[in-house]
């Protein structure tokens, strides 16, 4: 038993328990491979304490160190591949890990078969080209042919010295931990190339330093076979890449509560808060430029029904159905924003004026007014509009903003008074919203105007 690792693995634990806390509050797949990586790194190095006991587990304790390890970096690596739901990126990963196991477990072995090692050699460059060429026709990617080509190397490189009878397991076993993780600092280097923040930079520094662990490793104990240099040195890169990963997951959490803060959850708009803020900025910009803005407050007629009468899930689907017709009808230049229950609003910008508003409010409207597929209903629900165009109608925001809420409550009056001289005193009740499936057909809810 080496007792000297219980040190390492105590502080890897920890570690890996402080990932585990942080990524549980906002949990997404990256944080689950990387939770995933870290207990096999744990793993590995739990097996490294019985390493030196004799006979059988002693073997086995070294086949599972070095093939967590191993599988630790690949699932690192996968973490950060931005197409991870394509097909052939599953076949990657499955192909990546299998061959990193078999080469593994047969370069470990006392006597290895020469024909057996160069066999799985070349699968560690024909596997992943096979894959990248068959699928080519689909999907490519730069950086699926970065996997091709470092793995491709690889397989040149154990060709070249696996066999050697001194220190060809040494460098090949070294070749293909540095292969893994030189893949996952390349792969965390192009996710997060963009962001430059603390926690990108130090993972992806960490993962360098962790690749050149293997590198210089076996150099200084070929040509230097007499310096001493204490194992905890070789493993301060992986203590840099965690700090790095769980900063990484702390920056996204901060981002994520920063657009929870102004959007809307449900159908990702610009939240009330956002809005304003935007509003305001649209005013002082056509008031800088003297020119105008239009704010176009929308109300849906009959949301409450929907709610009431096929429940909040229906009512949330239809919200997200209004929200997707808005933002295709109006420019990229315009803001869409949720700002109430059943409430939208619009920020027409320059070029705009109140034709323009009004043919924009027409359009929505007619778009409200055709039926509307939501799950298994077709409703047709209205609304109503308000318009308001800066300077014409007001000066500021709030003026803005309470003229064109008072137009929007014009409309929907008028909308109630044209519906009461058609509709009789005793009227029929709304028809309940049901489907029957079972039957072979669909109830078409239909919600009258009122």
């Amino acid at each position: 038993m080496d007792w000297s690792k219980l040190p390492d693995l105590a502080a890897v634990a920890v570690l890996t328990c402080a990932f585990a806390s942080v990524a549980r509050r906002g949990q997404t797949a990256t944080s689950r491979h990387w939770l995933t990586g870290w207990v096999l790194i744990a793993l590995h190095f739990g097996a490294s304490v019985f390493w030196p006991a004799p006979g059988i587990w002693g073997i086995l304790a070294l086949y599972i160190g070095n093939i967590s390890l191993a599988s630790a970096g690949v699932l690192f690596m996968w973490a950060s591949v931005p197409y991870r739901t394509e097909r052939s990126s599953h076949w990657m990963l499955i192909s990546v890990l299998s061959t990193n196991v078999l080469y593994i477990v047969l370069i470990s072995s006392d006597r290895p078969s020469w024909w057996a090692l160069n066999g799985a050699a070349i699968l560690f460059g024909a596997a992943p080209m096979a894959i990248a060429l068959t699928a080519r026709r689909d999907f490519t990617h730069l950086l699926r042919w970065l996997l091709v080509g470092i793995y491709s190397i690889l397989a040149v490189f154990l060709l070249a010295v696996q066999n050697r009878p001194d220190s060809g397991p040494l460098l090949a076993s070294n070749a293909v931990l540095f292969t893994v993780y030189f893949g996952c600092c390349l792969h965390v280097w192009y996710s997060y190339r963009g962001r430059g923040s603390a926690g990108s930079l130090i993972a992806i520094a960490g993962f360098l330093g962790w690749s050149a662990v293997f590198v210089l490793s076996p150099l200084i104990a070929l040509f230097l076979p007499h310096a001493q240099i204490e194992s905890e040195v070789w493993n301060i890169p992986k203590y840099v890449v965690a700090v790095g990963m769980i900063l990484l997951l702390l920056e996204d959490q901060i981002e994520h509560n920063k657009y929870l803060a102004l959007h809307d959850e449900l159908t990702g708009l610009p939240n009330r808060r956002l809005f304003l803020d935007r509003l305001a900025i649209s005013l002082e910009r056509a008031r800088r430029m003297e020119s105008k803005a239009a704010l176009l407050v929308i109300d849906l007629n009959h949301f409450k029904q929907v709610n009431d009468s096929l429940g909040h899930h229906a009512g949330d689907l239809l919200l997200k159905k209004v929200s997707d017709i808005f933002q295709s009808r109006v420019r990229r230049s315009d803001t869409v924003a949720r700002t109430g229950g059943d409430e939208f609003s619009l920020i027409l910008e320059e070029p705009t004026n109140r034709s323009n508003a009004k043919r924009v409010a027409k359009s929505l409207m007619e778009m409200l007014d055709q039926p509307l597929q939501v799950g298994d209903h077709t409703l047709t629900i209205g609304a109503s509009i308000g318009v308001a165009v800066f300077p014409d109608d007001a000066a500021d925001l709030e003026g803005l903003c309470i003229a064109a809420d008072l137009r929007m409550y014009d409309d929907k009056n008028v909308s109630r008074d044209n519906s009461a001289e058609r509709i009789p005193v005793k009227s029929e009740p709304v028809p309940e919203f049901r489907s029957k499936e079972n039957e072979g057909f669909k109830m078409i809810a239909h919600i009258p105007k009122l």
